[in-house]
């Protein structure tokens, strides 16, 4: 045990002694932890951001499309155009006894289109929605005015709900309540202006929602809806909810073979499933990708120790020749390699933390939403291990080199 101390401590000093070699051997290792960190640390907020608002549009959410289930990025453009969602459906879902769990339906219909005001045009999201639904799911807020009701939608009203940035930009300084917006050749009322502020994936801030019937009688081409949204009565019943629809629209679509469904539905557990999948294995995949810099940086600890081995090889006589063996030459250019590596890895977690955190500050005021900052602790322990594994595996062949040279022949080097 001492003379593993006296080692140790003679490879501390033999490290410390040339500190600008030192510096520069772990600077590969140091930017291959520091990006491994960072890119943890961002893949890791921007899940649980993205989770985060998922999760707040509701567990007991089924979101009902159209067209066949995409199993490919080719296969998204085909549900663009699918139309098997109309009244007909609708009025379907909401008799008990075809979903017993229904609490209530929402149909979407998404438009693309210019909203204008006294010569100021502007293109914001445009839904036609249900304005509760809307409220109740995405928790928004009223800044001013009341939201459309039910008699609306029934009425195929033309009033719009609008977000802040569009009422700016549109009314500059004016009260946009009671004012009319043209969407296409419909004059739509204001009759509310949202707070400012994101709300799970949708951008409230540039928002404009029309009742969904008024966007079918005036906006859509097409008489379908893009998506209808229903909520259960809670979680635990989605699963057989789903069931129930399932077999609802099959029975009214008149399929019998499962793979002919021109319908398909997703749940909020479901694409939290498969979101967190996506991003852990692009997270690890960037990760893998950077730690290709630590081999880099291995190859340069390698090749330092060799020098270091070449400029010291009097050093080693003399250690022999005062009794030092072959493993204490070995065990100390060993934990040379290995101490320069962990010093690089505990710089490297230090400076990636630190630059996550700044990182989740600019996202945060940036991008408006709330980045919460994650600290990376199994990206820590593997970027420690990492280190002294490197250092261990490309400090062998030098120690291995240093421990084999001949006290005679090395005393008699100049």
């Amino acid at each position: 045990m001492a003379s593993l101390y006296y080692t140790g401590k003679t490879a501390y000093h033999a490290v410390w002694a040339n500190k600008v070699r030192s510096g520069l051997t772990v600077l590969g290792i140091v930017i291959g932890i520091t990006a491994i960190m960072l890119i943890v640390s961002i893949g890791e907020g921007a899940q649980r951001l993205i989770l985060g608002q998922i999760e707040g549009l509701g567990a007991e959410t089924i979101v009902l499309r159209p067209g066949r289930e995409p199993k490919g990025p080719t296969d998204f453009a085909q549900t663009l155009f699918a139309d098997s969602l109309k009244a007909r459906e609708l009025e379907a879902l909401k008799h008990k006894e075809n979903v017993p769990e229904l609490v209530a339906t929402a149909p979407v219909v998404f438009l693309s289109d210019s909203v204008s005001y006294q010569g100021e045009v502007e293109y914001p999201s445009i839904f036609g929605w249900s304005a509760e639904f809307m409220a109740s799911m995405m928790k928004v807020e009223l800044k001013s005015g009341t939201l459309f009701d039910e008699n609306d939608i029934k009425q195929s009203a033309t009033v719009a709900v609008i977000g802040s940035k569009v009422a700016e930009k549109l009314f500059g300084g004016e009260d946009p309540l009671g004012k009319s917006v043209r969407v296409r050749n419909t004059n739509f009322r204001i009759v509310a202006v949202l707070k400012p502020g994101n709300s799970g994936l949708f951008n409230v801030d540039n928002m404009l929602v029309v009742p969904y019937t008024a966007a079918l009688t005036y906006l859509s081409q097409q008489k379908h809806y893009s998506e209808i949204m229903i909520k259960v009565s809670s979680p635990e019943v989605v699963a057989r909810s789903v069931e129930d629809i399932t077999l609802t629209l099959r029975e009214l679509h008149n399929i019998t073979d499962p793979a002919k469904d021109d319908f398909y539905m997703e749940t909020q557990q479901g694409t939290i499933d498969q979101i967190g999948t996506i991003l852990s294995v692009l997270t690890a995949f960037l990760s893998a990708v950077v730690a290709i810099s630590l081999v880099v940086g291995g190859i340069g600890v390698m090749n330092v120790m060799l020098v270091s081995v070449t400029e010291r090889t009097k050093e080693i006589g003399l250690r022999k020749a005062l009794g030092a063996r072959n493993h204490d030459i070995l065990v100390q250019f060993l934990l040379e390699a290995i101490f320069l590596t962990i010093v690089g890895g505990v710089i490297g977690v230090t400076l990636g933390v630190f630059l996550g955190y700044l990182a989740s500050i600019a996202l945060s005021q940036g991008l408006g939403v709330d980045w919460v900052f994650t600290f990376p602790w199994k990206a820590m322990l593997v970027g420690l291990g990492v280190s002294a594994v490197v250092g261990l595996i490309f400090g062998i062949y030098p120690a291995s080199q240093a421990s084999k040279k001949s006290p005679i022949e090395a005393l008699r080097y100049e």
